[in-house]
């Protein structure tokens, strides 16, 4: 959020103020109309409204929220109120917490809204959502009185109090708006209701009462604008106080009657009455009574003020008070604040005198340059003369600061300061006021002839000594205290005051005086300040007014005081009207002489200034000319060196695109060499794993072998003593068939590598085409791109993506082509392993028939024992009878009956066998049988998890072609 300050009369924009976060919604200005305070939810800000430059900043914490913030009327001191209802009040220089409110009484605890002070800043009222009325009493700091409103009123919505002329800003009269849009107004001694403005059908919204109290705006709810006359609304209010001066009967010890004694009592000196008898000190009392109205009435002021009262008390404290110094300033000056003819003056603008009044004077506050410029103007304007005084920003600047905020009072006080305090300047216009000057010196010789003589010896006249103090009225040789001080004694004495003021201040200051014997220290001397008491000199100023001759006496030839006429202000024509004009008609001629001049002279200038450009221009076009052939050759010259330095950088471009090619064969080559290593190592680490899986196997099944073998072998221990012509038979077939299997394993590992060679022989085949026809392509790329090396580069780039793609495809072709060879190979493997499956089977189903024929076997080996037996005891017993007998055709018999015994017929082919021998022959087959049956089993076994393992290599064809 920002602040604006805008120029009433220009309507321009001064200056941005900016610091609140949130809206503002309370400003107050200082009296002196130095400072501002903004007031926002959160933060209240004071500014420098010379400077519009922040000076502090107020933070709270967010749960106590600010209410209001403002300047007491016609102090220094600021209110602070918050909405937990603490009110602070801080001293507006330094800052300083001057106090705090007590907490009000619990029984009337309202929240306050809103607040007014009266003029004097004494009385505080504050309101809220309630019917009460707070009124605090600032000087005790005390809750004196709460009004309660009528029963209707619920809430305030605004307080002000009405400002009269005659109760010297212990304003009386408050205003209240309440929540049903009526106004009243109450006296807060008598708590009586005055009058009321605004109705339950058209209430008030907002309201604001005139500086003087004399009319009342009003915005209504429906959103009209109403103005009322506090006049008309009441008389009661503008009653004339009662009269300062009273009479007091009073019967003496003779018991005279009420008309014979009188006492006046003023608020000057008390006249005690004589006692005595006679009719005439009667009649001298009631002549001084007479005496006493007319000056009774000649020294009443406006606004119930008495002049011989205020200088009694200025003699007494040696000032007025700061509170009430412009009050009464304003009463001794009379006045007339005629605010429609002052705005006539200042409708006129700024005169032409003063448009560069900055250049001369410069002043940092740009508020208050405006304001001396202004009443500068209006003065112009008023006379004719004050556009001529080269003084009178000098007189009028230290009124312009001390008024800045209120231009009407400072023009009156500033025009009452010329037409009685400067009377007789003008007349030797436009030299200084020799006879007022004149009348200093005659003044200065009749009191300090020392003094004077000095000056003389030294050539210092009253042009240098009196005329610098009354043209700027010792603004520059005093401070602002004493200034005010001594201006207090100014306006409260007869205007030769002002004169014997300059006499005084060269008295009090004889020492210093006597000891300068330089012009220049003279002139530093009157134009700074010194080190001089201010009291010291008003009091030697009215000690000159009472013993100053009545011959040599400025009083006798300055006119008393005058106060400006009401409605328009008085015709100002106290110079020699002659001169002036004579002067004005002189500026004028050489106004408009000067102006004749200055439009020849800025013809001249045009016209030289056209000759000047139009040489300027043809230097500047042939400069322009060369400057471009230069430029033209060094484009040149650099043209040439770009060409030259775009050529070598083409060969370099070239170097570097075949360094650049030949990295890429080279990277090419070795990311080539590195894939296919990799594959190599793949396929050898799959060899191994495959060997190694192959090596298990056989290792697995030779252990199964050792494992039976041993047992076989302890078997073979237990019968070894029964009989080793079966043990040496059933190692022959044990080793045969070791020796079979031997020889299937090698046979399936002579094949298993012969296909592992073919299809390295078919990878190497392959790569070894790809690489020729890599090279081929290579070279023919590389001719293309020596003889196209400055042709389109794309073309290249997509002919060699077109190559690449087809060496990609080709590639695809051969792998694919390789594993349809694997899955056909594999196929074959497995249809070869699924028909050995089949044959072992079948193998395994006769063996198994073997078995059951072996088992009956058995059951007619029991048979043909005994019958082996029978034919055994009957052969013997035959051979013993008959030992030559033939018996080969019974053996051959045996040899047919026992053709059914597959397992012992070929043990029984060579000789002829013991019966026990044959008894444990045939035990043997039986193990034997038994053993070879879990053989077939084991080789079974093994023969499934075989197929199950090339089964599962058939369904996973990648990893064969990895």
């Amino acid at each position: 959020m920002f602040l604006t300050c805008m120029e009433t009369v220009t309507k321009e924009l001064v200056s941005w103020m900016r610091g609140h976060e949130s809206s503002v919604f309370s400003i107050s200005v200082h009296a002196s109309g130095k400072y501002a305070i903004t007031t926002s939810s959160d933060t209240a800000q004071l500014w420098d409204l010379d400077t519009f430059q922040r000076k502090r900043k107020l933070n709270i914490r967010q749960s106590v929220g600010i209410q209001k913030v403002f300047f007491l009327p016609l102090s220094n001191t600021i209110l602070s109120c918050f909405k937990d209802n603490s009110i602070f009040a801080w001293e507006c220089d330094t800052l300083f917490c001057k106090y705090q409110l007590p907490a009000p009484p619990e029984s009337s605890s309202i929240l306050y809204k809103v607040f007014a002070v009266t003029r004097d800043g004494r009385i505080l009222a504050a309101g809220g959502k309630s019917n009460h009325l707070h009124l605090w009493c600032l000087e005790t700091r005390q809750l004196f009185r709460i009004i309660q409103m009528p029963t209707k009123v619920r809430a305030i919505r605004h307080l002000e109090f009405l400002p009269d002329s005659f109760d010297a800003g212990s304003n009386q009269v408050l205003g209240v708006l309440s929540q049903d849009g009526i106004m009243r107004f109450i006296n807060i001694q008598t708590c009586k209701l005055l009058f009321e403005i605004g109705s339950l059908d058209e209430g008030i919204s907002s309201s604001v009462i005139s500086p003087h109290g004399r009319y009342i705006a009003s915005i209504m709810e429906n959103g009209s604008l109403n103005i009322y006359s506090v006049q008309a609304l009441t008389q009661e209010i503008n009653k004339p106080p009662l009269p300062l001066v009273k009479v007091i009967e009073d019967l003496p010890k003779n018991k005279l009657s009420s008309s014979d004694l009188k006492m006046k009592v003023t608020s000057g000196r008390v006249q005690q009455p004589a006692k005595s008898r006679g009719s005439k000190i009667q009649t001298r009392i009631l002549k001084q009574d007479l005496t006493g109205d007319f000056e009774s009435k000649k020294n009443e002021l406006p606004d119930g003020l008495n002049k011989k009262c205020l200088q009694i008390l200025l003699k007494g404290y040696g000032e007025y008070p700061t509170k009430y110094r412009m009050f009464i300033w304003r009463s001794l000056l009379q006045l007339p604040e005629n605010h429609t003819a002052f705005s006539s003056l200042i409708d006129k603008g700024t005169h032409v005198t003063f448009l560069n009044l900055q250049k001369k004077y410069p002043i940092k506050s740009r508020k208050l340059l405006r304001v001396l410029q202004r009443t500068l103007s209006a003065l112009a304007h008023w006379s004719v003369i004050f556009s001529d005084t080269p003084y009178l920003p000098l007189l009028a600047f230290p009124f312009v600061k001390l008024f800045q905020n209120n231009q009407l009072i400072c023009f009156e006080v500033i025009a009452t300061l010329i037409i009685n305090w400067c009377q007789h300047w003008f007349e030797y216009f436009p030299n200084p006021p020799i006879n007022i000057l004149s009348m200093i010196e005659n003044v200065l010789a009749f009191h300090d002839k020392e003094l004077l003589q000095h000056f003389i010896d030294h050539d210092i006249t009253s042009q240098l000594y009196a005329w610098p103090l009354l043209e700027t009225v010792f603004s520059e040789v005093l401070t602002r205290e004493e200034w005010l001080k001594l201006f207090d004694n100014i306006f409260s004495n007869h205007p030769s005051f002002l004169l014997m003021t300059v006499v005084a201040y060269n008295i009090c200051s004889r020492v210093p005086l006597l000891n300068c014997n330089l012009k220049d220290d003279f002139e530093f001397f009157f134009h700074h300040r010194n080190n001089l008491d201010i009291n010291v000199v008003i009091r030697q100023v009215y000690h000159l007014m009472e013993t100053t001759p009545t011959d040599i006496h400025p009083d006798s030839m300055l006119n008393v005081f005058v106060a400006l006429t009401k409605g328009q202000y008085p015709v100002f024509n106290q110079y020699p009207k002659f001169i002036v004009d004579y002067q004005t008609q002189e500026r004028e001629r050489i106004r408009n002489d000067e102006l004749d001049y200055l439009r020849e002279r800025q013809t001249v200038e045009d016209m030289q200034a056209e000759v000047d450009q139009q040489r300027v221009e043809d230097e500047a076009w042939y400069q322009k000319q060369e400057l471009l052939r230069k430029a033209e050759e060094t484009r040149r010259e650099m043209l040439l060196q770009e060409e030259e330095k775009i050529i070598q950088q083409r060969q370099r471009l070239a170097a570097v695109k075949r360094e650049l090619k030949v990295k890429e064969m080279h990277l090419q080559d070795a990311a080539r060499r590195r894939f296919l290593k990799l594959q190599q190592d793949q396929q050898e680490m799959e060899l191994r794993r495959l060997d190694d899986e192959i090596g298990r196997k056989v290792y697995m099944r030779d252990r199964e072998i050792a494992a039976t073998a041993r047992d076989l072998e302890m078997r073979q221990l237990e019968l070894e003593s029964q009989k080793r012509l079966y043990e040496k038979d059933l190692t022959e077939n044990q080793a045969a068939v070791a020796k079979e299997m031997r020889a299937d394993a090698d046979a399936y590992r002579r094949k298993v590598d012969l296909e592992e060679h073919m299809f390295h022989k078919l990878i190497e085949a392959g790569e070894t085409q790809s690489q020729k026809t890599q090279k081929v392509i290579k070279e023919n790329l590389a001719k293309a791109e020596q003889a196209c090396l400055n042709t389109d580069w794309q073309i290249q780039s997509l002919h060699k993506q077109k190559c690449d793609d087809l060496q990609r495809n080709k590639c695809y072709q051969e792998v694919a082509k390789l594993l349809r060879e694997n899955r056909r190979k594999e196929i074959e493997i497995l249809n070869a392993m699924v028909e050995q499956e089949a044959k072992k089977w079948k193998e395994a189903e006769g063996k198994e028939f073997c078995l059951r024929s072996a088992k009956k076997a058995s059951a007619l080996s029991d048979a043909s024992r005994k019958w082996f037996l029978k034919q055994e005891i009957n052969a013997a017993v035959e051979h013993a009878e008959n030992p030559c007998h033939k018996e080969e055709p019974r053996f051959q018999n045996e040899q047919e009956d026992s053709s059914c015994l597959p397992r012992t017929s070929h043990l029984n082919d060579s000789s002829e066998m013991h019966p026990s021998t044959q008894i444990s022959l045939n035990r043997r087959a039986v193990e034997w049988d038994t053993t070879e049956q879990n053989l077939i089993q084991k080789v079974r076994n093994l023969r499934q998890r075989l197929t199950a393992q090339a089964r599962h290599r058939c369904q996973t064809p990648h990893l064969l072609a990895a």
